[in-house]
């Protein structure tokens, strides 16, 4: 049995974290695995083209397929969230990520041997393999974690999702410079290693339990619950997780698993699915994979030579590290609500440096290196809040039935912005130059404002008394207008009633009559 070293945190409870954050990792890598090696791949294009054609491929079509590599990475992700919720209720959370693995496994095979089969094709059909399989992860990973996280502990754990993908960005990042895999012959190398997480995976989530809530709750499984609650918390004292959880079943009778149309329908649970979607588009519409897909290319672009833009594009992945860790004692403390307004306000100022010295550096040439310190620092700002709250925040605003439904609506959000932004950055940027990153500091301020005004803060909440602040809300804004309207009514009756003491007694009785 585990043994405690932080107050709920046990080290079976680690492993079991440890062992699902792989799929978190699987998402961070393929992120960043196809920025380094842009100019690898796109010889490979030029290359098979040539040799199947016997000319020459046009640049705006290498661009276009390198686009395509890019974002149909996406589009894997929008199918692989929408499906999630549905294969989580079927399948369980923990059988779900075993499942999921095997997609992990084609996908890195196919993009690994692409160059030996002299087809891009391969290469684009394994990205949306990938794809799907980085799609249910992010729908399934921060379920299972919040579902076994003690609640004194659920905001820290959960920014241990953000934690897996920017370590897996980081690896792909540094194992994609030149001095290692980042060349023409080796570059298939570097993508078919996505292969490795799901392996491991495979290893070592089968010693972990499933979802306590999801055997409880969702099956009517109390014992085994309770023996998974006894291995995740080292004690035999479960009473108080399994009375909460049996509290929000009590809760949630009413509406038990609902459907993703139900919920889309929902009255009770519209405020909460608006900032779920708001939450996720906050994090993909900030400009942030711009930089994740693009930073070689932004930083070559300012000036740099095509090795210091590489090993800029690593500073990104370590800093998003480091300020992950540092904002995991933070989440619980702080709360995620000032966290995430802090990391959009950070940002909003970062987006306007960049532009600035995009625009600078044409005058004067150290001005590129200000242009890397913005980007670090914009990086660093989004590590903080918009990295990690919106996928925590989304489990966390609903109670058991609703949220596969939830997680799938935001993670195909996610995605679904995820490509816009990866296929349309290219174009922005050669339509926009310099003032590339003003959209996206337009969406900061919308997106800055939507919080500070709507967001409710969810630090050491249960589910039942998340949903209590939407009622508490909803209520409130109802007698406001009933307020309003009884104000109205009674004002409306009083000019009715001047109006009718100027009548007639005989058509005064008459109105009065076929009122009541």
């Amino acid at each position: 049995m585990a043994v405690p070293t932080l107050e709920g945190l046990t080290w079976f409870l680690s492993y079991a974290i440890l062992s699902a954050v792989l799929g978190m990792l699987q998402f961070g890598y393929n992120t960043g695995v196809i920025n380094a090696p842009q100019a690898n791949i796109q010889n490979f294009m030029r290359a098979v083209y040539r040799e199947r054609n016997g000319i020459d491929i046009k640049e705006s079509l290498v661009t276009m397929l390198y686009s395509v590599a890019v974002s149909i990475f996406a589009i894997g992700g929008m199918i692989g969230g929408f499906s999630a919720g549905m294969i989580a209720d079927k399948f369980g959370r923990k059988g779900s990520l075993l499942l999921n693995n095997a997609l992990g496994i084609l996908g890195a095979c196919l993009m690994g041997f692409s160059q030996m089969a002299q087809s891009y094709e391969m290469l684009l059909i394994g990205r949306l393999v990938i794809g799907i399989n980085c799609g249910l992860n992010t729908s399934l990973v921060p379920m299972y974690i919040s579902e076994i996280a003690p609640l004194n502990l659920r905001g820290g754990l959960g920014t241990v999702n953000q934690l897996g993908v920017a370590v897996g960005l980081l690896v792909s990042q540094i194992l994609g410079v030149e001095q290692l895999l980042g060349t023409d012959a080796e570059w298939p190398i570097l993508l078919g290693l996505a292969i490795f997480p799901a392996i491991l995976q495979l290893m070592l989530l089968p010693f972990c339990p499933e979802s306590p809530r999801y055997l409880l709750i969702t099956k009517q499984w109390e014992e085994k619950a309770r023996k998974a609650l006894m291995r995740l918390r080292a004690t035999n004292h479960v009473d108080e997780d399994i009375e909460e959880m049996r509290a929000e079943q009590r809760a949630q009778q009413s509406e038990s698993s609902i459907s993703m149309i139900e919920l889309v329908r929902s009255r009770t649970l519209r405020a909460p699915l608006i900032i779920g979607i708001v939450m996720q588009l906050s994090q993909q519409l900030s400009g942030i994979n711009a930089v994740l897909y693009y930073s070689t290319s932004m930083f070559t672009s300012s000036g740099l030579s095509q090795e210091s833009a590489k090993f800029a594009t690593i500073g990104i992945g370590g800093i998003m590290v480091i300020m992950t860790l540092v904002s995991i004692p933070l989440m619980d403390r702080t709360g995620r609500r000032t966290l995430h307004l802090y990391g959009l306000s950070g940002m909003f100022i970062c987006s306007i440096l960049i532009t600035i010295t995009l625009l600078i550096t044409r005058v004067v040439a150290w001005m590129s290196y200000l242009s890397v310190v913005s980007t670090l620092s914009f990086v660093v700002f989004f590590a903080v809040g918009p990295g990690s709250i919106p996928w925590m925040i989304t489990a966390e605003l609903f109670s058991q039935g609703p949220r596969p439904a939830a997680m799938s609506i935001a993670v195909l959000v996610n995605w679904l912005a995820n490509f816009l932004v990866g296929i349309g950055f290219p174009s922005m940027q050669a339509t926009l130059d310099d003032y590339t990153f003003l959209p996206f500091t337009a969406f900061l301020l919308i997106f800055w404002l939507f919080t500070y005004r709507k967001v409710p803060e969810t630090k050491n909440k249960t589910f039942e008394e998340i949903l209590a602040l939407f009622k508490h809300d909803k209520d409130r804004r109802s007698l406001k207008d009933s307020k309003v309207y009884g104000e109205e009514e009674l004002a409306t009756n009083s000019s009715k009633e001047t109006v009718l003491s100027d009548a007639t007694t005989a058509n005064y009785n008459y109105v009065i009559d076929n009122k009541a």
